[in-house]
C-alpha cells in the first residue's frame, strides 16, 4: 500500500466532555485499499502496508481495546511476524504514537510522527509526498471542518507531491475511517471506500460530499416530520 495517516484529536462534546477523535486515510495505486489498510476503533486507529499483514491492524485495534499502549502492541505484533522487515505499520491511541518501516520496504519509503499523527508511505516519487501530507494536516489540525474531510486534504498533498511513483497502474483506490469516544453511532459518511477509480482522491472527496449531504438530509427529513406529529 503507499500513503497513509493516522490521527487523534481532543474535543470537547455538546454536554461538555472530554473526548478523542481517531482517523484513518490511505491511497494507493491498486483497487481495494479500504479493505486491507485502515483500522480505527473508539481507542485509536492504526494503519498497516507495503508487504500488507491485514492482521497487525486487526490485531492492533484489538490490543489497544485491551489497554495496551499503541507502541507496546503494535511493536509486539511487528516482533512475532516473520514479515517484519517488509512491512509498514504505524498509529496512535489515547497518548502516543508509533511508526514502523521495515528496511526491506521499496523506496521511496519512510514515515514521520507529529504530535497527533503518523503519516507513512512506500513505493512514492519522494519524500515530499508524505511531508507534504503531514504539513497539510497540521496546517488544519483541530480546525472547523470535520476530520474526515481534513484527512483527504492531507491525501490530496501528497498526491499532488507526486504520490504512488507506479505510473503504469491506473486503477486506483481510497479509504478513510474515522471513530471517536462517544457513545451516539458516528455517521455513516466516516467510513467511506473508493474501490477502484483512476482519480481516487478526489473520487474520495466526492463521495464524502454526497454522503454528507445525503445524511443531512436524512436528519432534515425525519426532524420536520417528527414535529409534524408533535403539533397535531
Amino acid at each position: 500500500m503507499t500513503f497513509s495517516i493516522c490521527v487523534r484529536e481532543r474535543y470537547t462534546d455538546d454536554d461538555g466532555g472530554d473526548r478523542v477523535r481517531y482517523g484513518v486515510a490511505v491511497t494507493t495505486r491498486l483497487p481495494g485499499v479500504g479493505a486491507l489498510c485502515p483500522f480505527a476503533s473508539a481507542d485509536g486507529a492504526v494503519a498497516t502496508q507495503s508487504l500488507v499483514n491485514v492482521e497487525l491492524g486487526r490485531k492492533g485495534i484489538e490490543y489497544l481495546g485491551d489497554g495496551l499502549a499503541v507502541d507496546d502492541a503494535l511493536e509486539a505484533l511487528l516482533n512475532a511476524d516473520e514479515g517484519k522487515p517488509e512491512r509498514q505499520l504505524h498509529g496512535v491511541d489515547a497518548d502516543g504514537t508509533f511508526a514502523f518501516s521495515g528496511d526491506e520496504c521499496r523506496d521511496w519509503y519512510g514515515h514521520v510522527e507529529g504530535e497527533n499523527y503518523t503519516v507513512a508511505g512506500n513505493l512514492l516519487t519522494g519524500e515530499d509526498v508524505i511531508d507534504d501530507a503531514a504539513a497539510a494536516y497540521e496546517s488544519a489540525a483541530h480546525g472547523d471542518a470535520p476530520l474526515a474531510e481534513r484527512l483527504i486534504d492531507a491525501l490530496a498533498a501528497g498526491h499532488a507531491a507526486g504520490g504512488d511513483r507506479r505510473e503504469d497502474l491506473d486503477v486506483q483506490s481510497a479509504a478513510l475511517l474515522v471513530r471517536n469516544t462517544e457513545e451516539a453511532d458516528d455517521p455513516y459518511y466516516d467510513d467511506l471506500r473508493v474501490d477502484a477509480s483512476e482519480t481516487p482522491v478526489a473520487d474520495l472527496r466526492e463521495t464524502y460530499e454526497t454522503a454528507k449531504r445525503g445524511y443531512e438530509a436524512v436528519l432534515e427529513k425525519y426532524a420536520d416530520e417528527m414535529d409534524a406529529g408533535g403539533d397535531e
